[in-house]
């Protein structure tokens, strides 16, 4: 057994149960935002849903211009009781009776402004119980539910809405945990807030959330009311005859349409169109909640139907190509009123099945070529679609990011957002005719070939000379493009052999999916690389493998030398720490052409105090978890970190941001890295100070097959306290354990086992320790109980580890 002694910088926070890191398992997480976003110059109420939310005090909105406060914790709603029923009941007929009285003649001179003002009540707080509906049982309250705020203002329809929403279906219903907990916020939208995605969290006293969706947009925005499943605006029930109601407005377009769909639901809105309006209506659902873990396919899969005034479906669309959020466009061809109709394809529904729908003439891109340009290179992409105000879109390819996007504006209206990629090698345009080994374009290595299949059937052929022994590859970007192309690929030589072939390219650890992109269910993109045997003539082959064609099947493809390549992501986004504590993360690798060798992974540009250890992904792991260590003085906000990785490839250094993501589950099994705008670091106050440990020695620690290794860690200051703490390994490989727990003189030290038949030989990477204590229950008086809990202390900073043989 070897014996090694390590000294290492790194803070235990020995405190409550949400101590530092993110190991416990009651982290706060939001489901879902109602609505989710806002229109610019305007302050709305946003309800958000989820868990472990009790206790939010902040909320931060990445970007300028927007602002949120928290208004209300709401817990979660049970049944109504039957006493609550009668109550909302009795209360809902007094509000009703109040707006029959005011559609009388005399009625009509009280203003809705002048109502309001006479109420002065509170308007984040719904009417409780009177003393008379109290007497002589027990008090009994209006249930607390963001519907019922503002109940003595509500319209008759509004108030319809409230009924149907809290008493049917009439059958009690199974809580969900994961959104029963509510938080009402208001969020203030600056007139000049730039339009686009924004990143919500909650601040808790545990930690922060992870980030959720906010859209800020320009059109005016309403908010759906039920009933609503067969017309927009059914007769309200149980209206007295000799009351003549005004009639329902249809909405002005634009418009921007707000509403949840819950199970079986069916969601309509009328609204005026003129003849020649080219309109453009698009959902906005799978792209606020990309994957839900508990429902097939794993997320809400929305229809859209339009219908005319007699009541004829017009138009309909279940996905927009192979995006799930449906795209509709319809040119109107007479004046009138025309119904939307929004709802699940197989009729599911629940809280978080919220959706956006933008009617309007806004530009819309549909197809585009090239699909990127060269570094450096001016590059102007022709482009179609609807209510374009011009078809040429420049790309700014100045040095950056490979991935971009670019939109075109007309006024404040800008179009949606088309991804584009720049590279730094050298480009060309695909030409015709070149649908055979005779007729292949001749290209010469490395080459971007930006092309198109213009048609169903179509293939595209490119010719190049190499010798043998050359390693080459072949990559397709198309579906990261947004082209509807499914490519295939295949490498022959000049007889027509196939010397390889690949049709959907799929980044994949058994269930998690890779790519950086994360929203992409069907790889459509091919990728393939060879050693070639021959001096000689090789030929690539391109074509969609479904068959199709057309202008918006565009493409870059990329043949080059395979040198080798990276990219890392980094998950959670979001890592909630103590002042000195450790959080683990972890880093993931994506190799590319070839590279199987060591990336070393550095913060960029952090405060002071930060430090990311075992930094390192050895040569052969395709992900590695870390820690983080928090200054000892938390920084007054949360703070964006960014990770850099870096290798030696050949005779080149490759550097590479990660991407923040969270590690999003799918349908009960599949999982994505599904990529976020930052990394967000929050670090709070430790209850009690954070005493300085110290480990030392030379690292990797090496640990022999069948055999042990010592560690030891020693405290920096005579503070630091290991009596009654239980350590135990953080997702270890198999075979691997920690054993013989021992306080020695200044500090801790323990064994890490290596067993023989089930450890891998190879294993190279980090071993995280989670230090645990034991904390006698009390009951409600404080009197102890024989019950004991445990509880998270936190972890040590990762353990850079390797496997030998003996």
């Amino acid at each position: 057994m070897s014996h090694i002694r390590i000294l290492m910088f790194v803070a235990l926070a020995f405190c409550a149960a949400t101590a530092c890191g993110q190991s416990s398992t009651n982290q706060p997480r939001i489901g879902y935002l109602y609505p989710a976003g806002g229109q610019t110059g305007c302050v709305i109420r946003v309800t958000a849903g989820g868990q472990f939310l009790r206790g939010v005090t902040d909320v931060y909105i990445s970007g300028q211009g927007v602002r949120a406060s928290v208004v209300k914790y709401i817990k979660p709603l049970r049944n109504l009781q039957r006493e609550q029923r009668q109550l909302l009941q009795k209360r809902l007929k007094e509000v009703r009776q109040k707006r029959l009285a005011e559609l009388s003649p005399k009625g009509r001179e009280r203003s809705v402004p002048a109502r309001r003002a006479a109420a002065k009540k509170p308007v984040a707080r719904a009417e409780p119980a009177t003393q008379e509906e109290s007497a002589g049982t027990p008090e009994v309250k209006l249930p607390d539910h963001p519907l019922l705020y503002d109940l003595d203002d509500k319209s008759l329809r509004e108030l319809a809405h409230v009924s149907s929403v809290l008493f049917f279906p009439r059958a009690k219903v199974q809580t969900n945990r994961q959104l029963a907990e509510m938080v009402v916020i208001e969020v203030t939208i600056e007139p000049d807030a730039e339009p686009g995605e924004r990143e919500l969290r909650f601040k808790t006293a545990t930690g922060l959330t992870n980030p959720v969706v906010f859209q800020v947009g320009i059109l005016p925005e309403t908010r759906e009311l039920e009933p609503n499943n067969r017309q927009a605006y059914p007769p309200l029930p149980n209206m007295p005859k000799v009351v003549k109601l005004p009639k329902d407005k249809a909405l002005d377009l634009p418009v921007l349409l707000n509403g949840q769909i819950m199970p079986g639901d069916i969601d309509r809105f009328r609204f005026h169109a003129r003849k020649g309006q080219r309109l453009v209506m698009e959902v906005q659902a799978r792209s606020l909640i990309p994957y839900l873990a508990d429902a097939v396919p794993g997320w809400f899969q929305a229809t859209l139907a339009l219908y005319d005034a007699q009541g004829k479906e017009v138009a309909f669309a279940d996905d927009y190509r192979f995006n799930p959020d449906p795209v509709l466009f319809f040119e109107i061809p007479a004046n009138s009123e025309y119904e939307l109709e929004i709802r699940d394809s197989i009729y599911r529904g629940r809280e978080d099945f919220v959706y956006r729908i933008a009617v309007s003439e806004r530009p819309f891109i549909t197809q585009m070529f090239p699909l990127g340009g060269q570094s450096g290179v001016t590059t102007v992409a022709s482009v179609s679609g609807w209510n374009l105000p011009e078809t040429s879109l420049p790309l700014d390819t100045r040095e950056g990011g490979q991935h971009r996007t670019a939109s075109l504006s007309r006024g404040r209206q800008s179009s949606n957002s088309v991804p584009y990629a720049v590279d730094t090698l050298p480009e060309c345009d695909e030409s015709e005719a070149n649908d055979t080994i005779k007729e292949a374009q001749r290209i010469e290595l490395p080459k971007i070939i930006n092309g198109r299949i213009d048609r169903p059937g179509d293939v595209d052929m490119f010719r190049f000379v190499a010798r043998a022994g050359e390693k080459v590859a072949a990559e397709v970007y198309g579906r990261r493009l947004n082209s509807p192309l499914d490519s295939l690929l295949h490498l022959t030589d000049a007889s027509g052999n196939v010397l390889e072939w690949n049709d959907d390219h799929v980044l994949k650890a058994e269930h998690l999916h890779k790519d950086t992109q994360g929203l992409l269910t069907h790889h459509a993109d091919s990728y393939l690389t060879a050693e070639l045997p021959n001096d000689g003539e090789y030929f690539v082959r391109l074509v969609d493998s479904q068959h199709h064609g057309g202008g918006a099947y565009s493409y870059r493809l990329r043949i080059a030398a395979a040198q080798g390549d990276f990219a890392l992501s980094v998950t959670p986004s979001t890592v909630s720490m103590r002042a000195g504590g450790t959080a683990p993360i972890t880093v993931h690798a994506l190799r590319k052409d070839g590279f199987d060798g060591e990336i070393e992974v550095a913060l960029q540009g952090a405060p002071a105090g930060f430090e990311l250890n075992g930094a390192r992904i050895p040569a052969g792991c395709d992900y590695v978890r870390m820690t983080l260590t928090a200054p000892l003085k938390p920084p007054a906000q949360p703070v964006r970190l960014q990770l850099e990785g870096r290798a030696r490839i050949g005779e080149r250094t490759i550097s590479h941001r990660a991407v923040p993501a969270d590690d999003v589950m799918q349908a009960f099994l599949y999982r994505h890295l599904v990529p976020a705008q930052s990394l967000l670091v929050l670090v709070q106050k430790a209850r009690w100070g954070a005493p300085p440990v110290e480990l030392a020695a030379d690292s990797p620690v090496r640990i022999p097959v069948g055999g042990s290794a010592t560690v030891q860690w020693r405290a920096a200051a005579r503070r630091a306290n290991f009596k009654d703490v239980q350590l135990q390994l953080s997702e270890p490989p198999e075979g691997l354990t920690l054993r013989d727990v021992n306080i020695v003189p200044g500090g801790v030290e323990f064994r890490l086992e290596a067993d023989k038949d089930l450890i891998q030989s190879s294993f190279a990477g980090n071993l995280i320790v989670e230090a645990f204590r034991e904390s006698v229950v009390r009951q409600k008086g404080g009197k102890p109980t024989n019950q004991k809990r445990r509880y998270s202390m936190g972890v040590f900073p990762a353990i850079p580890v390797r496997i030998v043989q003996e």
